[in-house]
């Protein structure tokens, strides 16, 4: 069952991040340049934060089972309006209407760790957010091989495919869910605002990943506008293969759920935030040297996954009644760092190419390492862990 949870999740996520290695080619279809598609990534992640907001904390009183299978089902139709789209603005609404429906895959991760026992819970977190990750970074392969065979539509058109497949797999093999209580969705929202301020900790943790994932969607969206300029020239399938480089960091995923199990997450919060920072020096390098950008990609990855692994796993362990909203309050957090990152890239790239990015990702992963670095005096450490 967790490797079902893994893999819907790695399926369901890449839906919001198919068009990164594609922005060259989706600027040609619709006439506009690629750095001006940035924008793009950052509309669909805002969609998906607001689902993150607004639905999310419902699978703390309704049944799971049904919220996720219907927004699988609503999924495939946006991946269909997306690939069918011949108006820009048709095209762009299509998107964030599907970084909207994506929030089943964030459903899916509290779901497990309700299932797995608090000996093994941070080894379940990890093993679903392991698939979640993955799909993040080979979702550019995919779409990336694909689009040089058969187009960039193709790869919506596939999407819509292995998601309707999922959708009729989850409809009978997800665990039944009877949790039908009575809703009184204004009192669930405002209950988030006390979550907050009963566990500060949860705050922390969401600082730490939404600076964390800004440093991501600024390097992966960025890196598109870079290789594909000279000195590199790549095509989609090309960019799309730097997306295995990102994979490999995935693996660090399973070993920090393992980490905070043993009550080391805190020292290991410090690790991840430091590889991250690490990781700009060498992409810096990068605008010249195919190793040092791919060393780059490698480390980055590996400090942003096991940082998102580690803020998961620390979260769940302390609002267990409350797992969905505690999902909502942090992941939102998350993506909004995200889609401001990449917005970053685009403003970044613009004023001062790969250099700029790579000072702006520097100065987002230092604000990491820093705000870590602040909670290790007296108590404040003890409440970091």
């Amino acid at each position: 069952m967790t490797l079902l949870f893994a893999c819907a999740c790695g399926i369901v996520i890449g839906n919001i991040y198919y068009s990164q290695p594609l922005l060259a080619a989706i600027a040609g279809t619709f006439g506009h340049a690629p750095s001006d598609l940035g924008f793009l990534v950052t509309l669909t992640q805002l969609g998906y934060a607001a689902s993150l907001f607004l639905i999310v904390p419902l699978g703390d009183v309704l049944n799971r089972h049904t919220l996720i299978v219907r927004l699988l089902a609503i999924n495939v139709l946006a991946l269909i309006a997306v690939a069918c789209s011949t108006n820009y603005a048709v095209f762009v609404a299509a998107n964030i209407g599907l970084g909207f429906v994506t929030c089943s895959a964030q459903l899916l991760v509290p779901f497990a760790a309700s299932l797995a026992d608090e000996r093994t819970r941070g080894r379940a977190v990890g093993t679903v957010m392991s698939g979640l990750l993955l799909g993040i970074l080979l979702a550019r392969v995919v779409s990336g091989v694909v689009a040089d065979w058969l187009g960039w539509r193709a790869v919506y058109v596939l999407a819509a495919a292995m998601v309707a497949v999922l959708t009729a797999v989850l409809a009978v093999k997800l665990p039944k869910d009877r949790r039908d209580a009575r809703l009184d969705y204004p009192a669930l929202m405002r209950s988030l605002t006390s979550l907050v301020r009963a566990q500060p900790l949860i705050a922390l943790r969401s600082a730490y990943g939404a600076l964390v994932f800004a440093c991501f969607s600024l390097l992966w969206t960025a890196l598109t506008f870079l290789l594909s300029q000279p000195p590199y020239g790549f095509s989609e399938g090309k960019i799309g293969l730097f997306g295995i480089a990102g994979a490999l960091g995935a693996l660090a995923a399973t070993s920090a759920g393992r980490l905070v199990d043993r009550g080391h997450g805190n020292a290991a919060t410090g690790l991840f935030g430091a590889a991250v920072l690490a990781s700009f020096a060498l992409l810096a390098a990068g605008a010249h040297s195919l190793f040092a950008l791919i060393a780059g990609i490698l480390l980055l990855d590996v400090g942003v996954q096991g940082m998102h692994i580690s803020n998961q796993s620390v979260i769940y362990a302390i609002a267990g009644h409350a797992r969905s909203r505690v999902t909502t309050i942090y992941l939102t957090s998350y993506f909004i760092g995200g889609a401001l990152g990449s917005c970053a890239a685009s403003i970044a790239f613009s004023a001062d190419g790969w250099r700029g990015v790579c000072t702006a990702g520097a100065v987002l992963a230092g604000g990491v390492v820093a705000l870590w670095a602040a909670t290790q005096r007296g108590g404040a450490r003890q409440a970091a862990q």
